[in-house]
């Protein structure tokens, strides 16, 4: 009995002191681990902060090396190092890795890179010889920004192949992968020297770190656009994803349907429903758990993004249609998410508060969905709303339209990122000072950003901006397709635009993964800015440049001295035609006015061949007009036009042998031609492809 009592009294004791065993925590890397830059980094350092985050369970210990390399034929090999040792000796429960960054150093990566995964390998394996129960995580590295000195020369190149390497090294090492990357890509104020995080970036990287080793991911939640009243996308798979703390089992219900999930090590789940069928109402259930999230009055149609600049924000109370229409817009068929600006980019100075909020990307603010109605409509935007309510009238099924437009935001705000560090990095350098930029656009962000003492401060004009504080929230929340009103903020320079917009396409469309999500947008209107006739001809170019495009022409509804016609109904109704024909297969509705197809000369007079030309003449039962033709010398002259056997004839007697013919080649044009559906034929210039 003795003896048995002193066993248990022995048993208590080593279960004690194994209770109060604390769990040690190494901290692998390089100057980013170590602190460099930080004030007093032996409290900023992110090793220091996640000692606080953890608590008294935990001991942490910062073994980063300033400079070090992962690969060991680098110019400074952390396995090398005195800090390498002391981990080992640390014996640590939880090893966390961050090395990478310094071999992207040319002594490095483009001579040694084929030894990154293996010495990554040995380096995981040295740990685990250490203490064969470590836990080892390892992080994507942090970012780079496009101001570090050697970022175009290879830098920015071997730092994602770095990545990708890193990736593979977490599936085949078994071993959990952190992502150091997304967190800060944002926010290139916390990188001042373009590498180490400020200590705001050092809390991140932290809390990454924290949600890694504990799995907290502070429980279930969606994105902002999953609220009462939404409308999700029919008619084909829907995926709904969201966040939860990792190993939380999730079930979405909605519609008879039943989804079960498990939340990833990243704290992300994901379910992929079968078509809802249009209608509604439903009650979408997402739980985990004690937590429940629950959606009423959803209903299921389709859901488009209307985006750009002010004439897209334009509100329908401002419209020339107005007084008729606001008071009929109750629909419970139509539902709006109406994203606003906290703060418009009018021609004030912001305060300390405002900027530091803009750094941070909270521009937009709280929003919800709501029914369409009076109230609701007329501070909508007025394009998105005649949009929607043709298409609900249409296709007799519930329609959402997202509004996120800005007004006098430029087209390179809206893209992301790597799509401009890779294919435009002209643009991101120094933008407020740069060319590429129009002035107006760098004037007023001059003006509202006068108060920041902060070289990195940010604007809604900036580069990448609205891409990453207005379409990243979305989260990638299924939609049918996207309307776009912008270019008066690009249009001093179609060179850059033409680019510009074909990245902004092709950005969204790698956002929501999907290559040939429809893209509608609107043709600039007539104004007496001297740069608009080749704009809307370059934009016109743009169809046959970019699949799954179409744009609305709108030359005969601009105004000679206001940025904002007023006419907004023809807008939105014109990119609805699009829609139905070629996203909803309505092959009875004529998309498009006369699209410029081809020319020939003979005869001394051009015969030109459209598409959408069937019932050609002028709108106005006059004469066509705005008609020009010149030689090789390209001195332009008026020039007549008629209809002959479905062509258009133009002629000139002052052009005896023509080579080139225009139309509509004015800022504010009143060019009249039209087809039988009555939509207006495109500006355009023969010579230019």
């Amino acid at each position: 009995m003795k003896k048995i009592l002193i066993l248990f009294v022995s048993l208590c004791f080593c279960v004690t002191l194994f209770a109060q065993k604390k769990i040690k925590v190494a901290c692998v890397g390089n100057s980013i681990t170590y602190g460099y830059t930080l004030p007093d980094r032996e409290t900023n350092a992110y090793p220091a902060k996640l000692q606080k985050m953890l608590g008294d369970d935990y001991v942490v210990g910062n073994f980063g090396k300033s400079g070090a390399t992962l690969l060991n034929k680098g110019h400074r090999p952390y396995m090398q190092q005195e800090e390498y040792h002391k981990a080992i000796d640390f014996a640590g429960d939880i090893v966390v890795i961050h090395l990478g960054i310094n071999d992207t150093d040319p002594r490095d990566w483009p001579n040694y890179r084929d030894f990154f995964i293996q010495d990554y390998r040995a380096l995981i394996d040295s740990f685990r010889v250490a203490n064969s129960r470590c836990r080892i995580l390892i992080a994507r590295l942090t970012p780079i920004a496009d101001r570090h000195l050697r970022f175009e020369s290879g830098t920015r190149d071997w730092h994602d192949e770095i990545q990708l390497a890193i990736e593979n090294i977490a599936k085949y090492a078994g071993v959990q992968l952190i992502d150091f990357h997304a967190p800060l890509y944002p926010y290139p104020f916390m990188l001042p020297d373009a590498v180490h995080p400020n200590v705001e970036g050092a809390e991140i990287l932290a809390k990454t770190v924290y949600e890694g080793i504990t799995g907290d991911f502070g429980g279930l939640r969606m994105s902002p656009l999953y609220t009462d009243n939404m409308v999700l996308q029919h008619g084909k798979p829907l995926t709904i994803q969201g966040t939860a703390n990792a190993g939380d089992r999730i079930t979405e219900s909605i519609a008879h349907q039943k989804q079960k999930v498990v939340t990833g090590m990243d704290g992300k789940w994901s379910v992929t429903l079968s078509p809802l069928k249009a209608g509604g109402p439903y009650t979408l259930v997402v739980s985990s758990g004690k937590q429940k999230l629950t959606y009423g009055n959803v209903l299921a149609g389709e859901v488009w993004l209307c985006s750009g600049q002010s004439n897209m924000e334009f509100y329908l109370n401002w419209s020339a249609t107005a007084k008729r229409d606001v008071a009929k817009a109750a629909n419970d068929n139509i539902r709006l998410f109406d994203m606003k600006a906290r703060w418009r980019t009018d021609a004030v100075e912001w305060n300390a508060s405002v900027l530091d909020s803009l750094n941070h990307l909270q521009y937009y603010k709280d929003t919800e969905w709501t029914v369409c109605s009076p109230q609701t409509a007329g501070n909508f935007s007025a394009v998105a709303y005649y949009f929607g309510k043709m298409l609900q009238d249409s296709l007799q099924v519930p329609v959402g339209l997202i509004c996120n437009a800005i007004g006098g935001s430029p087209t390179e705000a809206w893209i992301d990122r790597s799509s401009l560090e890779y294919h435009f990095p002209a643009i991101l350098r120094n933008w407020t000072k740069n060319d590429f930029i129009q002035d107006w656009v760098r004037g007023r962000a001059a003006l509202n950003v006068k108060k920041s003492t902060d070289k990195l401060q940010r604007h809604p004009y900036e580069p990448c901006y609205l891409y990453e504080s207005g379409i990243l929230p979305l989260q990638q929340f299924p939609i049918k397709g996207i309307i776009w009103y912008q270019g008066e903020s690009n249009a001093h320079n179609r060179e850059a635009h033409e680019k510009l917009f074909k990245l902004l396409v092709d950005s969204w469309r790698k956002n929501w993964e999907d290559n040939e999500l429809p893209f509608y947008y609107v043709q600039l209107s007539s104004i007496d800015r001297p740069s608009w006739p080749w704009f809307r001809d370059s934009q016109r170019r743009f169809l046959t440049q970019i699949p799954h495009t179409g744009m609305a022409v709108t030359s005969d509804k601009g105004d000679s001295l206001n940025v904002h016609p007023t006419h907004k109904q023809e807008v939105g109704e014109r990119l609805a035609v699009w829609a139905l024909n070629k996203t909803y297969n309505y092959k009875n509705v004529v998309p498009s006015g006369p699209l410029f197809k081809s020319v020939s000369f003979k005869n001394g007079a051009a015969y030109i061949s459209f598409d959408y030309s069937e019932g050609l003449h002028a709108s106005d039962n006059n004469e066509i007009r705005t008609f020009e033709l010149s030689g090789d010398d390209q001195i332009f002259y008026p020039a007549k036009a008629a209809v002959v056997n479905g062509e258009l004839k133009v002629w000139s007697d002052k052009v005896k042998e023509p080579t080139i013919v225009r139309y509509g080649w004015q800022p504010f044009t009143r060019a009249n031609l039209v087809n039988g559906a009555g939509l207006p034929a495109s500006t355009f210039r023969s010579d230019v492809k």
